[in-house]
């Protein structure tokens, strides 16, 4: 099954020879870098480029064309080497024809497949304007084990600036050589694909859907035409339809006026295309665009919010590492700076040693308020985008306090998304990014429940800890019972010695849970022991590929188990069962959410490790834990709130329980 990646997201590999085939709506020069573990270019001889298209382990095509095959033999590669990142770039940037920029053209789609042509994963490169080239995926080592990561980041200054940015000294140089071998085999290109009609493959014209950082797979669409072969000339092959000729000449022989082949298919239903995105209202010459809900792409207002929100995440990551870069600089140079003052004895003291240190002084000030009005520029930027954004968005996405909770009602369909919480900024307290996680869940949740220092420098007593862990976890119970159509999730809790009766009200008292909750050591064994044999039959008959040779009544529902108190009430056999559920669960639709200390839980010792690192941690206030995959900030995360006295929690939930009432009768 193919992983469709989106932007920051990464798949393990579990081939060595692959192919990375590459689907432009223009000819585009492909490359590729190889880079040591800092990601670093150590020289000309690092790139695979049409000018020198075969490295060990690697093979680039050597010209420009709408369709690519790379080939790379990860087995082949030095010890030295640890990412190969795939390069795009338009040829006519810099000659003066055809599209400059990768806005004006259809998105890239690139594929990692293997040598039989399934695919592993891929990756349709949006959101593009101004650039020239781009950084489309990388193949990375880590721990010994190969993945790939969708990247997406494009350099408006071309193929100079993106391998500057990669460090590399003869930027401008390789470049020119580069463009120079694409110029040279560019009347040899292959010619763009033709315009494809509605019912073409979706997957290659919109954004495809994420996660998060990390998550969502599906089938891909119908194939595209075949794609050439290295050299650029096309790969011959009969297909579903017939041969397949090559772009730009193919005629009808049958045709009465010798017009072009028709390949849709004569029974497919077409489709319609996507609606065009929101247009921004007129603003005033000089000014930057007024922000509009919904502007990303995407097939549907839902999948655009979706795609909006992760860029604004990605626009704040990238403007406060920015920022953090400058006063960084600002720093290093006011200190060599004041050494250099210092290193001269005839200026250490006296007045112009005292002028030097103030010149250097001012410096710093002057670099610093420089990048703080950069920054503060952009973020009244994306402030302005998030005002327009957060009203807007569908109540899987939204806060708890969003009027569209009041006008609530039990979905038909799955989002494609759930808010788990908020994430910010030291650099930028007034913004919230809604922290979105791709459904159904591929993994579990660890709510710590432990004793905590909150970033204010409150304290939150020991004792207050479970119940606000446990306050969270409802939240998050009712907001995935809330987005599932009737029927389609079920929630199972654990509460060995009844300490979360008070939290799980909202849950016990609407009737949403499938049962009450367990208690005692033979609640928790009967509980376990029946996921634990769902998870059994489901693979029995996956694996057996009789899906259909389950028991009758058997509930094909999601199902969510939560866990309270934890490890009070559970002995070794217990831990075993849900080290088994959180690895083979998910795959078939059981999923886990613990509410426990770390610190408690660390008696049982390295038995619990790997549950620790398998579950996404998340906290019941307030802690800078999370990271981002672009440059690593450690965001701080903030758990979901209902708002003091309101009971739009309660009422969603009854409306979720009538439903699966009406559902079952």
């Amino acid at each position: 099954m193919t992983a469709e990646l989106v932007r920051g997201q990464n798949h393990p590999l579990s081939q060595s020879r692959l192919e990375i085939r590459i689907s432009a709506g223009t000819p585009v020069a492909a490359a590729a870098a190889l880079g040591d573990e800092n990601g670093r270019i150590h020289g000309t001889g690092w790139v695979a480029h049409p000018g020198a298209p075969v490295q060990p382990g690697l093979e680039v095509s050597r010209q420009a064309a709408a369709d690519h095959r790379l080939a790379v033999d990860l087995d082949a590669m030095s010890d030295a080497v640890h990412r190969v990142s795939v390069l795009l770039a338009l040829p006519a940037a810099n000659a003066g024809a055809g599209p400059a920029r990768f806005g004006s053209v259809a998105a890239p789609f690139v594929a990692v497949t293997g040598l039989d042509g399934t695919e592993v994963a891929s990756y349709t490169i949006t959101g593009l304007d101004l650039e020239s080239a781009v950084v489309a995926l990388e193949l990375y080592r880590r721990q010994g084990v190969w993945k790939v990561r969708a990247v997406g980041q494009g350099y408006a200054g071309g193929l100079a600036e993106l391998f500057a940015d990669q460090g590399l000294s003869e930027a401008a140089q390789l470049a020119a050589g580069i463009d120079e071998a694409v110029a040279k085999g560019l009347a040899r290109s292959v010619q763009a694909p033709p315009p494809r009609t509605p019912e073409g493959d979706r997957s290659r014209q919109a954004a495809a859907p994420a996660v998060g950082p990390d998550q969502g797979a599906a089938s891909q669409g119908a194939p595209g035409p075949v794609p050439p072969a290295y050299g650029g000339q096309p790969a011959g092959g009969q297909g579903q339809g017939g041969p397949q000729p090559a772009y730009g000449g193919a005629t009808d022989p049958h045709a009465p006026s010798g017009g072009p082949v028709d390949y849709s298919h004569p029974r497919r239903q077409t489709s319609a295309p996507p609606p065009p995105p929101p247009a921004a209202p007129p603003t005033q010459p000089g000014q930057p665009a007024r922000p509009v809900a919904g502007d990303a792409t995407g097939w549907s207002m839902e999948e655009r919010l979706y795609n909006q929100v992760w860029g604004m995440f990605e626009d704040l990551a990238r403007t406060a590492a920015a920022y953090r870069s400058a006063v960084d600089f600002a720093e290093s140079r006011m200190d060599k700076e004041l050494e250099q003052a210092l290193s001269d004895p005839r200026s250490r003291i006296g007045g112009q040693g005292d002028a030097a240190r103030e010149a250097a002084r001012a410096r710093y000030t002057q670099l610093v308020d420089q990048a703080r009005t950069s920054l503060d520029r952009d973020l009244a930027q994306l402030v302005a985008e998030s005002e327009v954004v957060e009203p807007a968005l569908p109540p899987a996405f939204a806060r708890w306090d969003n009027p569209c909770w009041h006008a609530y009602r039990v979905p038909m369909e799955i989002p494609m998304a759930l808010r788990l919480g908020d994430l910010r900024l030291p650099e930028a307290e007034s913004i919230r990014i809604p922290m979105l996680l791709r459904l159904p869940l591929e993994r579990g949740l660890w709510i710590d429940s432990g004793r905590t220092d909150s970033l204010d420098g409150s304290f939150t007593d020991s004792h207050d800890m479970p119940r606000l862990a446990m306050d969270t976890a409802v939240a998050h119970a009712a907001r995935l019972l809330a987005v599932y159509p009737a029927g389609e999730f079920t929630v199972h809790v654990v509460d060995p010695a009844g300490s979360g009766a008070q939290a799980l009200a909202p849950l016990t008292q609407t009737g949403v849970l499938a049962g009450p909750p367990a208690q005692g050591a033979a609640g928790v064994t009967e509980v376990l022991a029946r996921l634990t044999q769902r998870v059994d039959l489901v693979q029995m008959a996956l694996r057996g590929g009789a899906p259909d040779a389950l028991p009758p009544g058997f509930d094909t529902s999601q199902q969510l188990l939560i866990v309270n108190d934890f490890p009070h009430g559970f002995d070794d056999r217990a831990v075993n069962q849900l080290r088994y559920l959180e690895d083979e669960g998910p795959s078939v639709g059981v999923h886990l959410m613990m509410v426990a200390d770390r610190e408690e839980s660390a008696g049982y010792g390295p038995l619990l490790d790997p549950l620790w690192r398998s579950l996404l941690r998340l906290t019941a206030v307030p802690d800078d834990h999370l990271a981002d995959p672009w440059v690593g900030h450690a965001w701080t995360y903030e758990p979901p709130s209902v708002p003091p006295g309101s009971e739009v929690l309660r009422q969603v939930l009854t409306q979720v329980a009538e439903a699966r009432r009406t559902w079952n009768r």
